[in-house]
């Protein structure tokens, strides 16, 4: 029994890693804590996907003192886009998607952290195809520059902007965004930072 701490539980995957070092989680792979608050989604590890910032994430969740589990769910197709975007026909590999399983295990957690790389159109169908399947907050981050706006246009659901009754196609919604995170690299302690403080904002707020 701890005493005169706070019990913090990070976990970054449940089986072995792979990949650039051995360090990227398997695709497919979750790992359960017992109190889930946050989760943490990366794309599939690959050659362009790669994964690394989901679990920089994570561990500057913890150094910098956030109260909370963290999750980090590396999708099983999670590279490519969703087969239903306007973009699909331009784009060759596997398409993104998502399991039961996973749907389930994202509705498990209070906020989702999204992070999907560095094509704008890319990331605002991933991010749409997540939210049309799951009701959940969450917090966008993206290597590539992108606002509320262009998620409002696609039937995203935002704190900020919010498209049409007629056009909207999302459960879940977008609460903040976090550009500049690059793929590949540790991200900076400023982009920590704006990533912890969007949590820590979402988590206080009413559902």
């Amino acid at each position: 029994m701890p005493i005169g701490r706070v019990t913090q539980v990070v976990d970054c995957r449940e089986s072995m890693g792979m990949g650039k070092g051995g360090g990227l989680a398997q695709r497919g792979t979750i790992s359960e804590t017992r109190s889930p608050d946050v989760i943490v989604i990366g794309m599939s590890p690959g050659r362009r996907h790669v994964t690394k910032p989901v679990c920089d994430i994570t561990s500057g969740l913890r150094r910098e003192g956030a109260e909370f589990s963290v999750t980090t769910l590396v999708l099983n197709a999670g590279s490519g886009v969703p087969a239903d975007s306007p973009v699909a026909g331009h784009v060759l590999g596997a398409y993104f998607g998502l399991t039961e399983k996973e749907i389930a295990q994202i509705e498990q957690h209070k906020v989702a952290i999204l992070h999907h790389g560095n094509v704008r159109s890319h990331v605002v169908q991933k991010v749409r195809f997540i939210l049309e399947h799951t009701d959940i907050r969450a917090i966008v981050v993206s290597q590539v520059p992108i606002d509320f706006e262009d998620l409002a246009k696609e039937g995203v659901r935002t704190a900020a902007v919010m498209p049409p009754p007629d056009r909207t196609k999302t459960k879940g919604i977008v609460m903040d965004i976090v550009s500049g995170v690059t793929r590949g690299q540790t991200p900076g302690r400023e982009k920590l930072a704006e990533v912890i403080r969007a949590v820590m904002k979402v988590l206080k707020s009413p559902t």
